[in-house]
């Protein structure tokens, strides 16, 4: 236990602040779907007002959605070592905040496979329920929640601790952990059929033990 602590201590330092120019702000706002083209108005007839930009349609579950999105193939492979899948394969819904391959590439050499061994799989389970939040929560609902929160947004992940939601300088999303160490959303709004998820550029660690 003690070694595992060790090492997520480690890895904490390495995905935060320790790799604050690996995990820097990204340059561009989240990815938004495009507005549907509307027909030109008629002579004599006022333009019709355009619709509300429609959401892609989810394809699959969030543990099929992550299985999909080949920047995310580790974290879909730990939620399966996690013993997660059935969880968030279920009804939901759930809106999960997905670190990149890259940012697991950060963690100190060994420390992602001793985290995937069976004596560490609770403390596994822990971190990735650490990314999970219940209900679905879009980007647009989620930038409310934190302007109503003059600036602060806290959210109650599935490991029973806190995620801090901020807007960062670009306007992205910002979470930052207990631990105080930020990761920002790439790409919003990956719609699953149980929930969503949010692309994120790093990774979120709570208090553990």
């Amino acid at each position: 236990m003690f070694k595992t602590f060790a090492i997520l201590v480690s890895a904490t330092a390495l995905t935060g602040a320790g790799a604050a120019m690996a995990q820097t702000v990204p340059q561009t706002t989240p990815m938004q779907p495009a507005p549907a083209q509307t027909a030109p108005a008629a002579p004599g007839q006022a333009a019709p007002s355009a619709p509300a930009t429609a959401m892609p349609a989810a394809t699959g579950t969030i543990v099929q959605v992550l299985a999909a999105t080949p920047d995310r193939s580790t974290l879909a492979r730990l939620v399966t070592t996690a013993g997660l899948t059935t969880d968030l394969s279920g009804p939901g819904p759930f809106t999960v905040f997905a670190p990149s391959n890259e940012a697991f590439s950060r963690m100190p050499p060994g420390a992602l496979d001793t985290l995937s061994k069976p004596e560490n799989k609770a403390t596994l389970a822990t971190i990735l329920k650490y990314h999970v939040v219940p209900g679905k929560v879009t980007a647009d609902q989620l930038k409310a929640q934190i302007t109503a929160g003059n600036g602060t947004a806290t959210l109650t992940t599935l490991a029973g601790q806190p995620l801090t939601a901020q807007l960062g300088p670009n306007g992205n999303v910002m979470l930052t952990d207990v631990n105080g160490q930020k990761a920002y959303v790439d790409k919003a709004d990956v719609q699953a059929t149980n929930g969503i998820v949010h692309l994120t550029n790093g990774i979120n660690v709570p208090k553990i033990g």
